[in-house]
């Protein structure tokens, strides 16, 4: 008699492993989704900065542009030394005009910031790509965690191995998210 109030607690503690396992890799995917969270909202604005100075770098080249093209008209009515300064300006602002195109020694021509937007765009997308992984990759964890613990409560060995299924879906996802987060697109 003293054999059947006697319950099997090693199973519990299987569980028990199971359910810190999955907690251990739920915080691990919750770090990497912080992260590319906040990567993603940097690269994000470093973008939005870039784009913002390519606009600014077009508005100042096309008004040296059209200040050029209306310094041709008002040769017209110059004399030979005003036409003469008047064309040392029109060059000078053709220069500066097609520098603002391509800047390579500084980045900061049209063309370079044109990159460099697009490089942080490319950036900010395969972070929220790691991201979305990392928040599913939560999602299973924490509903595997879920399952583990019901399994004790209900002694159902089904959703222990269902715990131990979303445990594994889990990882796959946290791992693309980690290794190759545009491999997969949700």
């Amino acid at each position: 008699m003293a054999g059947h109030g006697h319950a099997d607690h090693g199973g519990d503690k299987r569980i028990a492993l199971l359910i810190a396992i999955l907690a251990l890799f739920l915080a691990i995917a919750e770090t990497g989704a912080k992260s590319a969270q906040t990567e993603a909202l940097t690269s994000n604005i470093e973008a939005a900065n870039l784009w913002a100075f390519f606009q600014a770098r077009t508005i100042r080249q096309t008004t040296v542009r059209t200040a050029a093209e209306q310094a041709e008209l008002d040769k017209a009515a110059a004399d030979a030394a005003a036409r003469a300064a008047i064309e040392r300006q029109q060059a000078a602002w053709r220069a500066t005009a097609d520098r603002w195109e391509s800047e390579p020694q500084t980045g900061e021509g049209r063309r370079e910031l044109s990159s460099r937007a697009r490089a942080a765009e490319a950036k900010r997308d395969r972070n929220l790509a790691a991201y979305h992984h990392f928040e599913f990759s939560s999602a299973a964890f924490q509903v595997a965690i879920v399952l583990a613990s019901a399994s004790i409560i209900t002694a159902v060995p089904a959703l222990a191995f269902g715990a131990i299924g979303l445990g594994v879906v889990g990882v796959a996802l946290a791992g693309i998210g980690f290794i190759a987060p545009e491999a997969i697109h949700f």
